[in-house]
């Protein structure tokens, strides 16, 4: 069975963009159509990461690397158990996987997924339009759909949901608990209450392999609900959306706050913090998305290579320069961490309660992994705020 990109076979697919601007291609992966927010990713590795990663619900994924596919798909590289991305925009698909790892190729696996995605678009053009534009609504149109009249197109864009307003939190989240214990041989010396607001799956798994038990919740837990569990810490994960629909776990995390038990976050999680404090945030023109983003550690003094897929940030104090802090009700809140490419929020730490968070992801599958000392840094927080770190009673 060829694939939909084989030159013998090419099935015509379209890429409409809200503002009218249209690109031409061949179907990959599903054919049909798709529509969502229309974000670039500059990784050139990682491509079945990033797809299943939750945070890119009801996103199409444009990749800025021309070539894609050539490493194929494997079940070690899934961050969850589907693909999340609501499509696939890539210039040139390799014709065939070529990795011993690979256990299947990308189209294929989108396909199975029923994933609508479009190849032979340039995608420098396309990536520099959402630049320079900001990032907007997308459809893509395969088969049979993609001779559809262009106004019928666009008028299916135009009526898909906003990113800014939408709560998704809860559609990506666990619909139940579970646990992820420490591997054999590595104490337990914590326990964890780890809000599900999309999670990738590396991440308790790094927090276990530093000795902590990790219980992943669903995003709507209450109060009562993870108190019972009596942590030695908090953790809020990546997730989609606009933070500023979060008010349930907001709240949650203010209580956590309150109560001074020991808290870490990411993405997401960063966003809900400043909201905690009493930050706002604001949605970003295209958002920060790939592998390749360098961030300034201020405590440390250093410069780290990390992973991002964000679109809103938190919002600095107006007229307060971000390297002073910033005045809350629960203390002083510092800027810990700035993008340099465009002096965005990167990361709080606080003052007067245990508390930090970063907006990017330290637990990066497919690196880098510049960042992952963060865990550690959770560690020493967890250690500094319990019995010297003493291991945690067993259930």
């Amino acid at each position: 069975m060829p694939s939909a990109h084989d030159t013998a076979y090419p099935q015509p697919a379209v890429l409409v963009l809200e503002d009218g601007r249209t690109f031409r291609g061949e179907a990959y992966g599903a054919q049909g159509s798709t529509v969502g927010e229309a974000v670039f990713c500059t990784g050139m590795t990682g491509y079945q990461e990033t797809l299943t990663d939750p945070s890119y619900h009801r996103q199409v994924v444009v990749m800025t690397a021309p070539h894609i596919g050539n490493t194929g798909v494997n079940p070690e590289d899934m961050e969850s158990e589907r693909v999340w991305a609501a499509g696939l925009v890539v210039r040139d698909p390799a014709l065939r996987p070529s990795n011993w790892r690979s256990q299947g190729e990308l189209e294929g696996a989108l396909r199975e997924a029923g994933v609508v995605g479009i190849s032979g678009v340039d995608t420098r053009a396309l990536t520099r339009h959402l630049r320079d534009r900001g990032s907007m609504r997308v459809g893509i149109f395969s088969g049979p759909q993609a001779a559809a009249p262009q106004g019928e197109l666009l008028r299916a864009v135009e009526e898909a949901p906003r990113m800014a307003g939408s709560a998704l939190a809860a559609e990506v989240s666990t619909p139940e608990p579970y646990v992820v214990c420490p591997p054999e041989g590595i104490p337990t010396r914590f326990r964890v209450a780890a809000l599900d607001m999309g999670i990738k799956g590396r991440t308790p798994a790094l927090m276990a392999a530093r000795g902590i038990e990790v219980h992943v919740l669903p995003s709507r837990t209450d109060a009562d609900q993870l108190l019972a569990l009596e942590p030695d810490g908090v953790f809020f994960s990546n997730g989609p959306g606009d933070p500023a629909t979060a008010d349930h776990e907001v709240g949650l995390l203010r209580e956590v706050l309150e109560r001074r038990i020991p808290f870490f976050g990411i993405c997401f999680g960063n966003q809900l913090l400043g909201r905690a404090l009493g930050l706002g945030t604001y949605k970003l023109p295209f958002g920060h998305r790939g592998i390749n983003q360098p961030v300034l550690d201020r405590e440390t003094g250093k410069v780290e290579v990390t992973s991002h897929n964000h679109g809103f940030a938190v919002a600095w104090p107006e007229g307060l320069a971000t390297d002073r802090p910033a005045d809350t009700d629960l203390g002083p809140v510092l800027c810990s961490h700035i993008a340099l490419n465009d002096d965005v929020v990167e990361g709080l730490s606080c003052r007067d309660v245990p508390a930090f968070s970063v907006q990017y992801h330290p637990e990066a599958a497919a690196g880098p992994h510049d960042a992952e000392y963060l865990f550690d840094r959770f560690v020493d927080l967890l250690t500094s705020s319990t019995d010297k770190g003493a291991p945690h009673a067993q259930a």
